[in-house]
């Protein structure tokens, strides 16, 4: 069955679609995903959208760029909010497209709710994570039975760009035999030093996949004690996620991306 063939909601003018990208690949967007993004008058932007999805958008759909990065000037989530709420009253179509899924710690919550306080009606379409569809494309299960039952999702950064203080890092370190670090580049030394100072073994193998599910994609292995100073020597770039846990050993069996891209 393709697309042409499934009765698809309609994206009605006035509407909001808050809408997940994915990690990177084309590929995988969701079938409402990209039916969003060749119905909608206006696609308002993250800077983690990859351009080739960009490419889907229907040629009379207006591009909109509200990416926030940090360090760099960008647009405030509040004039993101008030955006989106001044398209809608437009009565245009509003594509909110985001990085991975809106929901995961992607602040998607928080436009919804300014809309919902706004009175303009929207629409949340899940997209894959980077947390689990950029391990997958570097060959390591977020779950394995052998290796762990449980994972933790974790920011490695505040709003203000900080390591987040709320932490039970004892609890963190000893109690989840997986974690999967989102923006974690920055800090990441800091990160691996309180992890160890709290019980984890700087044995723990670790991997840093930067550009994940792109043909940039880059995957370092490295341990606990290391992994911030061999991420620094092979000049590791954002954006990139930061795995913990014995679950990194299986990418040596699983990696099967690194063959394509030989092969592309």
């Amino acid at each position: 069955m393709d697309d042409s063939e499934m009765e698809l909601p309609e994206f009605a003018p006035g509407w909001v679609w808050l809408v997940g990208a994915g990690p990177g690949d084309p590929g995988l967007l969701t079938l409402y995903g990209l039916h969003a993004l060749r119905t909608a008058d206006v696609v308002v932007y993250d800077a983690l959208v990859d351009s080739r999805i960009l490419e889907l958008a229907g040629k009379k759909a207006r591009l909109e760029f509200a990416g926030k990065r940090g360090g760099r000037p960008s647009p405030g989530q509040p004039d993101i909010s008030r955006r989106l709420i001044e398209l809608a009253r437009e009565h245009l179509r509003v594509l909110r497209l985001k990085g991975g899924d809106p929901f995961v710690f992607g602040r998607g919550g928080e436009e919804a709710l300014a809309l919902v306080e706004a009175r303009v009606p929207f629409r949340l379409i899940p997209g894959i994570t980077a947390g689990i569809g950029g391990l997958a494309y570097a060959g390591i299960p977020v779950t394995h039975r052998s290796a762990n039952s449980a994972v933790a999702f974790v920011t490695g950064h505040t709003a203000g760009g900080e390591i987040p203080d709320n932490f039970d890092w004892q609890a963190l370190a000893k109690g989840v035999p997986v974690i999967v670090f989102y923006m974690a580049l920055t800090h990441l030394g800091e990160i691996a030093g309180r992890l160890i100072k709290a019980g984890r073994p700087e044995s723990d193998p670790v991997a840093v996949i930067s550009k994940a599910t792109t043909p940039d994609q880059q995957v370092l292995v490295s341990t606990l004690r290391a992994c911030a100073a061999d991420a620094a020597k092979a000049r590791i770039e954002p954006p990139a996620m930061v795995v913990v846990g014995e679950v990194v050993r299986l990418r040596e069996a699983l990696d099967w991306f690194t063959p394509l891209q030989k092969r592309l």
